[in-house]
């Protein structure tokens, strides 16, 4: 792997949303399914979750202790990893699609970005001609994003569903790019420029791009986007070196800080224009969080979990037009312990409920989400 995503190992539409921005208590929670380990797999972690499905990757003896992708729906688990790959790994998932990335005698070894959808066979090996290694990130509708590497350098890629249908993004001055997420046609990510990692916004091209780095922060990261807005995260002397959840408006100049007063740190992953989705860490535990354009309007997800069941952490990784919001949380429930995801909808919504597979296409435009971190 090439990045630190491996700190916790884990067991894991219709409407309009209101004028008035949602606030705490407005949400309800339920529980679609748990995510059970695949059989032969000792371990897994989860990485997004949308409707109807989440997606990861783990390891056990039935993948010869190497990471595989993994697809959970209502109807169970599903190894991704195609005929020739030795390892997988699913970051990002839309309708019925799933991106990532894989490798082994196929790829001759080498690391290329892959496209499912929802079926091991069903695979798109996406690595562009002349680019040595390639990941995908995000998906929306028809667009995936990630990154390609060329010239030893690291630029970010965004495809049409094939290897030869897709745009560098790298902007002119920066070493190096990376796409996290997409709306369908607006990217977001990071570049590197004079040794700082900068967040990055995209409308489809290179010379599109827009530094979303706030004033005052050494380091940010966009992770996902609504076209209007963008969320995701920095840090600097004014957070005091922790990540602090944020939310732009196209423009570095036009952000909020989203970190709730008492949470040592944050994440922002999702945003429909109007709320935003992510976790912050309280007490040492991350806790999923919802918000509606300020820190102050924070609302603790966690909190809103079914009461019968013991909770000890969760995280929010994607929101919808209706205002659900997608994500896992890790407890007892039901009789049963390990990861469960979870749906938060807004009192007086219809939540939506578990969608088989043969059905995962509602909804799903627009959600994307990944757990990594730049190498």
């Amino acid at each position: 792997m090439n990045r630190n995503v491996v700190s916790r190992l884990l067991l894991f539409v219709s409407g309009i949303l209101a004028a008035a921005p949602l606030a705490f208590g407005q949400y309800t929670s339920a529980i679609p399914y748990q995510l059970v380990l695949p059989s032969g797999f000792s371990a897994t972690l989860t990485t997004t979750s949308g409707p109807g499905q989440t997606v990861g990757f783990g390891y056990g003896s039935a993948t010869g202790f190497q990471f595989n992708a993994v697809l959970w729906n209502s109807s169970g688990a599903v190894n991704l990893t195609p005929t020739g790959y030795t390892s997988s790994y699913a970051y990002g998932a839309s309708g019925t699609q799933q991106v990532g990335n894989g490798a082994g005698s196929a790829t001759s070894g080498a690391t290329n970005a892959l496209l499912w959808n929802g079926s091991s066979s069903s695979f798109v090996n996406l690595n562009p001609t002349g680019y040595t290694a390639s990941y995908a990130y995000g998906i929306s509708g028809t667009q995936q994003v990630g990154y390609g590497v060329t010239g030893g350098n690291n630029h970010a890629l965004a495809w049409a569903g094939s290897s030869s249908v897709f745009t560098d993004l790298n902007p002119t001055g920066y070493s190096s790019s990376i796409a996290y997420g997409t709306n369908g046609s607006q990217q977001v990510g990071d570049g590197v420029i004079s040794g700082n990692v900068h967040a990055l916004l995209w409308n489809g091209s290179a010379s599109s791009f827009v530094d979303l780095n706030p004033s005052g922060f050494s380091m940010s990261v966009a992770e996902g986007t609504s076209g209007s807005q963008q969320v995701g995260y920095g840090s600097g002397s004014g957070t005091g070196g922790n990540n602090n959840a944020l939310l732009w408006s196209s423009l570095a100049s036009i952000y909020t800080d989203l970190n709730p007063a008492g949470f040592t740190s944050s994440m922002a992953y999702g945003t429909n224009g109007t709320n935003q989705a992510g976790y912050g860490m309280i007490g040492g535990v991350n806790n999923a969080l919802a918000w509606a354009g300020t820190a102050a309007s924070a609302t603790n997800l966690q909190s809103l979990l079914p009461a019968s069941g013991s909770w000890t952490s969760s995280e929010a990784f994607s929101i919808d037009g209706s205002g659900n919001i997608y994500g896992f949380a890790n407890g007892t429930y039901d009789d049963q312990t390990g990861t469960f995801a979870v749906v938060w909808s807004p009192v007086g919504s219809n939540i939506p409920e578990p969608v088989s597979a043969s059905l995962l296409m509602v909804g799903g435009a627009g959600l994307m989400m990944r757990r990594r971190r730049r190498a």
